[in-house]
């Protein structure tokens, strides 16, 4: 009994719970905080292909930008979700730091912008937000102002645990990949392998989105998966195909409580199914691998030359290991 009860005591610890319902507010607003924060990456980070270079990644913290050229140095920033605050380090020394509190999205606009500007970084950005209806300017936003710090803490350690699975799926592809990177414009973690085909043009249709955008991200075959706050009780798991192939929304994939959404045109997974799961890393993982066979299967990829083996090297490290301790 006590072993069952560490068992739960560490899946919940690494899978923790949190419904959508009980932190809209507050998720919408974090949204528009991080598109700010990604479009400052994207005024000073050099265009790669399928605007890999707008990402967030997740850190030991929260979410980071990574280091970003400005003039001679760098600079990055960083969601603190520990902390709760948000951290603007230049690669001088100097830093400046915002409060993550309940505020309107209009004030922490204005405080990033000043936080910049005293440390000479300067910055223009289209300071409105994406792929939301309406797009309300970041300074006249004072819609979003709820902020639930434990609610952000527990998004964040939802992210670390779709970071860790997802990263392990992505090791098993040596074709072009992209890193496991957070895309504020729909506020989701996702990673994307390629076929090495192009694509049809895409039609485009995000709200307040150039069409331009989306031709650019969906400019080569793909298949995609991620993790995004919504399309469950405590958000959901999706993978698509682009273009979507003939018999992709048939083929068998799992675990039992996947699903294909019409509506969504991709593969659904509720995260509380992978939570609760026996194995939840195992869950996620067969959810990744099969719908990704949907795409590559269907699809007709040349699947000998795109995939690889992670632990290739692994007896050869093994028998060094022994070596060096006889």
């Amino acid at each position: 009994m006590a072993e069952t009860t560490r068992t739960e005591i560490t899946s919940s610890l690494r899978w923790p719970r949190l419904r959508v319902e009980e932190w809209i507010a507050t998720r919408d607003t974090v949204h528009m905080w991080t598109q700010i924060i990604g479009k400052i990456r994207l005024a000073h980070a050099p265009m790669i292909n399928h605007w890999w270079q707008v990402t967030l990644y997740v850190s030991p913290r929260g979410l980071t930008t990574s280091a970003m050229p400005y003039e001679a140095g760098v600079f990055d920033i960083e969601f603190d979700f520990t902390e709760h605050r948000l951290h603007i380090r230049a690669g001088d020394g100097n830093a400046r730091q915002v409060a993550l509190e309940p505020k309107p999205v209009a004030d922490f606009y204005a405080e990033t912008m000043s936080a910049l500007d005293e440390l000479g970084i300067a910055v223009q950005i289209q300071a409105k937000p994406n792929e939301v209806d309406p797009a309300i300017p970041f300074a006249a936003d004072y819609e979003h102002a709820s902020y639930d710090r434990d609610a952000v803490h527990l998004f964040w350690r939802q992210l670390v645990a779709a970071h860790r699975v997802m990263s392990e799926f992505r090791s098993y592809f040596i074709g072009k990949v992209s890193p496991v990177h957070f895309f504020w414009g729909a506020m989701d973690l996702a990673c994307t392998r390629f076929s090495g085909r192009t694509a049809p043009k895409h039609p485009g249709g995000a709200p307040n989105c150039g069409n331009w955008v989306m031709e650019e991200g969906y400019s080569h075959e793909l298949s995609s998966c991620g993790f995004w706050p919504g399309g469950g009780e405590e958000g959901a798991f999706y993978a698509y195909a682009y273009p979507e192939p003939d018999g992709f929304a048939d083929y068998p994939v799992g675990p039992r409580h996947a699903f294909y959404s019409a509506d969504n045109g991709q593969f659904l997974l509720p995260y509380e199914a992978v939570r609760t799961a026996a194995d939840p890393e195992g869950s996620l993982l067969e959810f990744l691998h099969t719908t990704y066979r949907a795409a590559a299967e269907r699809g007709k990829w040349d699947r000998a030359a795109l995939e690889c083996d992670p632990h290739r090297w692994d007896q050869q490290q093994r028998t060094l290991n022994e070596r060096r301790q006889s």
